[in-house]
C-alpha cells in the first residue's frame, strides 16, 4: 500500500489556502518527497506525518517554487532527530542550488548525498518502493518521476504442503530463496503463484507534453501531473512557459492507459480547479484535481480469485 499526500498544489507563488505544488509519499514507515516548494512545512507539519522517516526527495527541477522549501524541510528533519542518510535526487545543476540552499540550513546531523541524473536511471527509494526517471520538456533541465511497489507472487500453500514442506521453511521461499529439505532442493516456481501487478504512480509537471511522458507513465495507478493552465485560449503561454493545459494532461493521461489522473500545478489565475477537472474530464474521465492536504490510497489491485482491497482512486464518483 502507498499513500500520497498533497501537500501543496500550486505554482509559482503561494496562495492563501494553496501551498507549492509537492507530495509526499508514505510506504510503509518510510517518506519520500516529490518536490519541496517554499514553506512545504508547514502543511507537513499540520499532517502529522513526522520528519525523520523522510529517506529521499526527489526534485524535478531548480526553479524555487519547487526547491526554495528545501532548508525548512532539513531543518525539521534534522530536529526530529534523523541522523542516518538521506538521499536528494535532481537533475544537472541540482548540486549547485543545493549547495546554495544549504547556507542558510545549517549543519545537519545526517549525510545529505546529492545525486544529479540525466533520465533513464533507476532509483532506490525507500520502503522497498523502485524509482525511475524521464526528462521533460521545460526549457531548464527537468525530470519526471516514476515510483513503484513491485508485489511478490501469491504463496501456494497447497504446493508446499503436497511437497510435505514443513512451515519453517515456507518464509524463505516466499522471499525467492531455495532451500533444501530431506535432499530435495525446494525452488519458488514450485510453490509460489503467477506474477502480480504491484502499484505505481508518476509525478509529472512543469512540462510541455511528449510522447516519451506518455510511455513513462504507461499504465500507472495515478498520474499526478500538472495542470498550470484550464483554459484552451491560455495555450500561447503554455507553449511560451512550458507548461500543460488540463486538456492536455488529460490526452497524456489516456495515451499513456493511466488508470487515474491528479491534476496539480494550478497558475494563481486558476480561482477553482474544479474548472481544470470539468476541462480534463471531457478528455480523461477518471480526472480530479487536486485539494491541499487530501490524502490517497493506493493499494495492490487484486489478481483472479483474489478478493479486491480497498483503494482510494482518483476517479470521482457519479
Amino acid at each position: 500500500m502507498i499513500d500520497i499526500c498533497m501537500l501543496g498544489t500550486g505554482g509559482m507563488m503561494p496562495l492563501p489556502g494553496r501551498w507549492l505544488s509537492c507530495a509526499l509519499v508514505r510506504c510503509g514507515a518510510s517518506l519520500t518527497l516529490l518536490d519541496c516548494g517554499e514553506g512545504t512545512q508547514i502543511p507537513w507539519k499540520s499532517l502529522g506525518w513526522g520528519f525523520r522517516q523522510l529517506g529521499a526527495i526527489c526534485l524535478t527541477h531548480m526553479h524555487a517554487d519547487h526547491v526554495a522549501g528545501l532548508p525548512g524541510v532539513l531543518f525539521m528533519v534534522a530536529h526530529a532527530g534523523r541522523t542516518e542518510p538521506l538521499q536528494l535526487y535532481g537533475p544537472p545543476g541540482t548540486a549547485y542550488v543545493v549547495e546554495g540552499l544549504l547556507r542558510i540550513a545549517g549543519d545537519l546531523p545526517f549525510p545529505l548525498h546529492v545525486q544529479e541524473l540525466q533520465g533513464g536511471e533507476r532509483l532506490v527509494l525507500p520502503g522497498g518502493l523502485q524509482g525511475s526517471c524521464a526528462p521533460a520538456q521545460h526549457g531548464i533541465p527537468c525530470l519526471a518521476y516514476r515510483l513503484e511497489l513491485p508485489r511478490r507472487p501469491q504463496f501456494q500453500v497447497e504446493r508446499a504442503q503436497a511437497l510435505g514442506l514443513p512451515v519453517q521453511y515456507w518464509s524463505r521461499l516466499q522471499h525467492g530463496e531455495s532451500v533444501e529439505y530431506e535432499g530435495r532442493l525446494i525452488t519458488p516456481d514450485q510453490v509460489l503463484g503467477p506474477p502480480r501487478r504491484g502499484i505505481s504512480l508518476a509525478f509529472i509537471t512543469d512540462t510541455r507534453p511528449t510522447t516519451r511522458l506518455s510511455a513513462f507513465a504507461r499504465d500507472v495507478d495515478l498520474l499526478i501531473c500538472e495542470s498550470m493552465y484550464d483554459d484552451p485560449a491560455d495555450l500561447p503561454l503554455a507553449r511560451a512557459h512550458a507548461h500543460m493545459l488540463a486538456e492536455e494532461a488529460a490526452r497524456l493521461a489516456r495515451e499513456a492507459s493511466a488508470r487515474a489522473l491528479l491534476l496539480t500545478h494550478f497558475s494563481p489565475k486558476i480561482n477553482d480547479p474544479s474548472s481544470a477537472e470539468k476541462a480534463a474530464r471531457r478528455i480523461f474521465r477518471a480526472t480530479r484535481a487536486a485539494r491541499d492536504g487530501e490524502i490517497l490510497t493506493l493499494s495492490y489491485p487484486p489478481a483472479p480469485g483474489e478478493q479486491q482491497e480497498r483503494s482510494q482512486s482518483a476517479e470521482p464518483a457519479d
